[in-house]
């Protein structure tokens, strides 16, 4: 017997300046208000800024933004990460309980200073749990792989009551990225990969997508 959909609340982490693109973008995590328990999708960037300085960081700790939803840290039972760049899981930390999910392609990457900020992944009693390929984390919540960006990230599609939605990470950062337009010089690692994993979300026809780094949530319309 399945559960009943779960709901998605969005949180606003922060928001980066990218100095190679020259433009600012948010920072977004996702909150799963499952009925076996809430999980997190994507945590944002960790509080030690100055690990960053050069993107200009404006954080907000992950733990406030989910106690403005009536949530505590505690209460989160897993977490997603869709690839380990900084600014997606530089707060896992937070949640020391709770396991991780990740494709093994990133966590092969994890010690690598110019991937990521690995002092804020190597903390004491990290729970990995590494996917190779597509799986199902709990009930109505599934990972995608989506390379393209990365060659080890991967979208997130939750079943709702309106339908399956999808967390694309960056996947796709925004709703004209969505529409064609093209990325920008280095937002994606693999550009010949990103259009194939592009096409496959938009194969999946999700009910709404949730990015990232867009404050806008698409819908499909009928």
């Amino acid at each position: 017997m399945r559960l009943a959909p779960a709901a998605i609340v969005r949180l606003d982490l922060g928001h980066l300046w990218l100095p190679w693109l020259k433009f600012t973008i948010p920072v977004h995590g996702f909150l799963i208000k499952h009925p076996g328990g809430a999980g997190i999708v994507d945590t944002g960037y960790g509080s030690n800024t100055e690990l960053i300085k050069d993107y200009r960081a404006v954080n907000t700790p992950v733990a406030a933004a989910l106690r403005r939803h009536d949530v505590d840290p505690s209460d989160i039972r897993w977490i997603i990460n869709s690839h380990l760049h900084f600014d997606h899981c530089g707060q896992n930390a937070v949640f020391p309980h709770a396991p991780l999910y990740v494709q093994r392609a990133e966590y092969e990457r994890r010690n690598d200073p110019d991937y990521t900020v690995v002092e804020w992944l190597n903390y004491a009693g990290a729970r990995w749990e590494l996917l190779d390929g597509e799986h199902e984390i709990v009930p109505g919540v599934r990972t995608v792989t989506t390379p393209g960006h990365t060659p080890g990230h991967q979208s997130i599609e939750i079943d709702t009551t309106t339908g399956p939605a999808l967390m694309t990470g960056d996947a796709c950062w925004t709703v004209e990225m969505l529409e064609g337009e093209a990325p920008r010089e280095g937002m994606m690692e693999d550009v010949p990969t990103f259009n194939r994993s592009l096409e496959k979300i938009r194969r999946l026809k999700p009910a709404s997508i949730h990015f990232c780094h867009d404050n806008r949530t698409w819908q499909r319309t009928a």
